[in-house]
């Protein structure tokens, strides 16, 4: 594994470059968002995808969200109804993860059986411009072992990954919750799990 520590002021731009030339290249790598590390790869490259899943020792019917630049793209991947676009348009970028209606665009291997799809938009720039600069959406699925417990100190992963994954953009120590997930596919808002955001909006 590539290891590249990031300022958190300012990210330096040729390890973000080099990010991307491993996503371009059908690579896996970890980066941060506004909540805690993930997995990710170019959606559309589906043995990355399967590498992600065999990283995870997750079933191929696991389903990952994955992380848009900004709400303008998220009609090219989803079904926006006028009420779930003025409610991601309050609370995105934030660490929310939304459920809509999968646009043919996406791989079904990404769709529920209810043909629905997790999105999100990260307050995070880093993982933003990944997506931004490779033109697709990336896979975002929280870095965890394989009991589903969360690493957060980079180090820890660099040393349990650094066989499994190409590229890791460090952040220092992440110590915060899962995202969010409020399905908006239906008629009403329905709240999966309640996480790093606030959910009182959607009650």
């Amino acid at each position: 594994m590539d290891y590249y520590e990031l300022h958190p002021v300012t990210p330096q731009q040729r390890y973000i470059n080099k990010a991307v030339e491993t996503l371009k290249d059908g690579g896996v790598i970890i980066y941060p968002t506004d909540t805690l590390y993930a997995l990710g790869c170019d959606i559309f490259n589906h043995s990355a995808v399967r590498r992600v899943y065999d990283i995870k020792n997750e079933i191929s019917t696991k389903l990952y969200s994955f992380i848009c630049p900004d709400l303008k793209d998220i009609s090219k991947y989803a079904k926006v109804s006028n009420y779930a676009y003025k409610a991601m348009k309050k609370h995105l970028p934030g660490p929310y993860t939304f459920v809509l209606p999968a646009a043919k665009e996406v791989p079904k291997k990404l769709w529920t059986k209810r043909k629905t799809v997790g999105i999100r938009i990260p307050d995070n720039n880093i993982a933003r411009t990944l997506s931004e600069m490779i033109g697709h959406p990336i896979i975002s699925t929280s870095v965890t072992n394989r009991l589903g417990e969360v690493y957060y100190d980079p180090m820890e992963i660099r040393t349990v990954f650094n066989s499994q994954v190409d590229l890791m953009l460090g952040l220092g120590t992440l110590s915060g919750q899962p995202s969010s997930i409020i399905d908006l596919s239906g008629d009403e808002p329905e709240i999966i799990r309640e996480g790093a955001g606030d959910v009182g909006y959607f009650l």
